[in-house]
């Protein structure tokens, strides 16, 4: 009985006993206390970018100086795009799965009668457009040249051996330097400075003439402008998949395909439209395929969803 009484008991028996546990509990807590603060004055804590030094800018700039920047002359000859480059970025929403009618790349079968048309046919077809397909694929900023290629690259991998259409001629220098030396020959100082004779028989014609009054300035544009530029992106990209409700498309003017996605509001559609988007129905190229500026592609969501309502 008395064992079981001693293990009960504390290890501190006396008040003195208990005064030196209670210091020694506080100078650990004071000594851990002044080693924090040595570790976080002692340690640098800078952070990344914070060093002026000119070897450390220098190294921080070191990269993008390396890289260089590219400028673009706006009146440089358009760079034309590879047929590859145009399919990935255009072609393959309908051709890439076969939707929309549209034969599926690399499917021989599917591409055996129209290749037998010829090669004129099909570009004729891809650049004017044909049934559920628009012109140039739904992208008016193609050129010709790039919308061939890019029929010549399917159809190569369809069984075709079409040949690579040629870059078109470029005009001929001379041409532009001509005109621009005939234009400052009509407008030199032979053309517009008069006679010294003229000036001595008519000085009463040279009187002052009175400066030009301000034009007006352009009237705004109408309140429907952004319904027309919608109703124009969609009859050139948009219907091809929308027109008749394809490719997991909801159909134009179908209320109940287009309830459930009028409902997650303007901006997740605005966002689906631009960016693209897969689910589980089908896919949607951003925007559609074509290269418009993103406002015209809202326009183009807001005609879609105004004719659902």
């Amino acid at each position: 009985m008395s064992d079981a009484h001693n293990e009960q008991q504390s290890l501190i028996q006396t008040p003195k006993q208990l005064i030196v546990a209670v210091a020694g509990f506080f100078l650990v807590i004071v000594i851990g206390i002044i080693l924090l603060v040595t570790f976080v004055t002692n340690t640098p804590l800078e952070g990344a970018g914070s060093e002026q030094s000119q070897q450390a800018i220098a190294a921080r700039i070191r990269p993008v100086a390396d890289e260089g920047f590219a400028l673009k002359d706006a009146n440089a000859p358009k760079i034309l795009q590879t047929g590859q480059a145009v399919y990935t970025a255009v072609c393959a929403a309908c051709h890439g799965a076969g939707v929309a009618g549209a034969p599926k790349m690399g499917d021989a079968g599917a591409w055996s009668a129209r290749i037998a048309q010829g090669y004129d046919t099909l570009v004729q077809h891809a650049v004017q457009g044909i049934r559920a397909m628009p012109a140039k694929g739904g992208n008016p900023d193609l050129d010709d040249v790039e919308v061939a290629r890019a029929v010549v690259y399917m159809s190569n991998q369809s069984g075709a051996k079409f040949k690579e259409p040629a870059m078109p001629a470029a005009a001929p220098a001379g041409a532009a330097t001509t005109t621009a030396t005939a234009t400052a020959g009509a407008t030199g100082p032979a053309a517009t400075t008069p006679p010294a004779t003229a000036l001595a028989a008519a000085p009463a014609a040279l009187t002052p003439v009175a400066p030009a009054a301000t034009p007006p300035a352009p009237a705004a544009a109408p309140a429907g402008a952004g319904a027309e530029t919608g109703k124009a992106l969609y009859n050139a990209a948009c219907v091809a998949c929308h027109g008749a409700g394809i490719a997991g498309a909801p159909k134009f003017g179908d209320k109940g395909a287009w309830a459930a996605r009028i409902q997650q509001g303007n901006p997740v559609l605005y966002e689906h439209a631009i960016k693209g988007f897969q689910g589980k129905a089908g896919v949607m190229p951003p925007k559609g395929g074509s290269s418009a500026p993103d406002n015209d592609v809202k326009s183009a969501v807001d005609y879609m969803v105004s004719a659902a309502k």
